[in-house]
C-alpha cells in the first residue's frame, strides 16, 4: 500500500524559475521525512526539481503520472 504525500504545493501556471523557488520555502517548514508534491506543468520542472534535489541534499522520489514531483526533506 502507499501512501500519498504529506503536503501539495500548487504551481501550475507557473514557470521556471518559480517552482523550485516555492519547493525551496516550502520544504524547510516540513519535518524530516515528509514529502511534498510540486504540481508544476513547466517542461523545465521535470529537469530543474530534480536538479535542486541533488544540490540541495533532498531525496528526488518520483516524477507522478501528471505534472507532479515528490521530493522528500531528508535532513
Amino acid at each position: 500500500m502507499t501512501t500519498g504525500p504529506d503536503e501539495v504545493l500548487d504551481c501550475l501556471g507557473q514557470r521556471c524559475p518559480l517552482p523550485v523557488i516555492a519547493l525551496a520555502r516550502r520544504l524547510p517548514d516540513l519535518p524530516v521525512g515528509a514529502v511534498l508534491r510540486v504540481l508544476a506543468d513547466d517542461p523545465a520542472a521535470a529537469v530543474d526539481i530534480p536538479a535542486w534535489c541533488r544540490m540541495r541534499g533532498q531525496e528526488f522520489v518520483a516524477a507522478g503520472d501528471g505534472p507532479g514531483y515528490d521530493v522528500r526533506r531528508t535532513r
